[in-house]
């Protein structure tokens, strides 16, 4: 996880906040199981059924065999033959999170999406005088039941850190607390590959440094961490400690935004990569919408079978507007790297050249784009 900048290693937290993370449930197979009551109580994955294809998101049902998002679509139905699978429809994701932020904007207008199906909210102070976050948070759970039909999961606490990891805790639907008392302990019992932003890659580099716990991270020195983890050493040090002063950000505007898979099985055919830039440009763009940005530069990167790297990049006149034109420039940069002489191991897609405003005037200009043979 980039290390937050701005923020002093201080030894406390400053003044006390309120915080809230909350967490649609299986967001966009949910969406499904509510439009189509067939599919309720039943194994669900959105996204592509075909051999290439990759589960961008699964059902509980689905969840209890084992299928999790960005799996290969071949691996969940190993897991589960009764999956069923949902071309995903994102501009109903994009309408329904927009009407759950209008649910959160009745309480603070310190709103910082994370993508279209959570966001950090603080209610240190909010419109209703509440003093209470976790009051705040079934109100806001309820309301978003009414208007949507949908559950969201909720973590409370002092900062951000600590709220997303107590929006895991009582999935789905429900809530959990993690105050000030409760939040070092808390930390110092928790397996360090369960932290936010603690990847696979680095929690097993932890392990074989000997840290596998919190409590382990918390008895490293601020120079161990420095020396093995370079400036995340830092931010490690301080969650460790249960320490987060980064402040809910509303307006905060990313470098870029992007997504990449690596697949099971090498790509070798123009149709299976161009599905997969789909997604992912889908993918992105999902995260774009839950942060009102858009950008004008799109970056494609290729990881072939035996580890050599390449970008493809183009800046537009204008910025993006849809999914369809991020994926539109995406495939134009895909396609002359094909055919290809050896597998293609990884495929990525960004965003970048940011500004605030995606999802805004849906009807105005479009990119004149074309998709390779469409």
């Amino acid at each position: 996880m980039a290390e937050p900048e701005n923020h002093e290693d201080r030894a406390e937290e400053p003044a006390l906040r309120k915080i809230i993370h909350v967490d649609m449930d299986a967001f966009y197979a949910s969406v499904e199981q509510r439009d189509n009551p067939d599919l309720r109580g039943k194994p669900v994955a959105v996204g592509g059924s075909a051999a290439r294809g990759v589960v961008a998101a699964a059902s509980y049902e689905a969840r209890a065999f084992g299928v999790r998002s960005a799996m290969p679509s071949v691996t969940a139905r190993r897991r589960c033959p009764d999956l069923i699978f949902v071309r995903p429809r994102f501009e109903v994701y994009r309408a329904v999170s927009a009407r759950i932020r209008e649910v959160f904007a009745e309480h603070t207008d310190l709103i910082e999406p994370l993508s279209l199906d959570e966001a950090y909210l603080d209610v240190t102070r909010n419109k209703q005088d509440i003093p209470v976050a976790t009051t705040i948070a079934l109100m806001i759970r309820d309301r978003i039941r009414q208007v949507t039909g949908l559950n969201a999961s909720a973590g409370i606490s002092y900062n951000k850190f600590l709220a997303k990891l107590a929006s895991d805790l009582n999935k789905p639907n429900g809530q959990a607390v993690i105050t000030p008392a409760r939040g070092p302990e808390f930390v110092a019992a928790l397996p360090v590959k369960k932290f936010h932003g603690i990847g696979p890659a680095t929690a097993a580099k932890m392990e074989r440094l000997g840290i596998v716990t919190g409590a382990d991270l918390r008895a490293r020195s601020p120079d161990f961490l420095r020396h093995h983890f370079g400036k995340a050493g830092a931010w490690y040090h301080r969650i460790s400690r249960g320490i987060d002063h980064r402040p809910v950000e509303p307006h905060r505007i990313r470098k870029s935004v992007g997504a990449e898979d690596t697949f099971a099985a090498d790509i070798h055919g123009f149709d299976d990569a161009r599905r997969e830039i789909a997604f992912l440009a889908g993918k992105v763009w999902g995260h774009c919408e839950g942060k009102r940005l858009t950008g004008r530069t799109v970056t494609v990167k290729v990881k072939y079978a035996d580890f050599q790297q390449i970008t493809r990049s183009r800046t537009l006149p204008g910025p993006v507007r849809n999914a369809r034109d991020l994926e539109a420039v995406a495939v134009q940069l895909l396609h002359p790297l094909f055919p290809v002489g050896k597998g293609v191991r990884l495929l990525g897609v960004t965003l970048s050249s940011l500004e605030t405003g995606a999802g805004a005037e849906p009807e105005a200009r479009q990119l004149s784009l074309s998709l390779p043979g469409l």
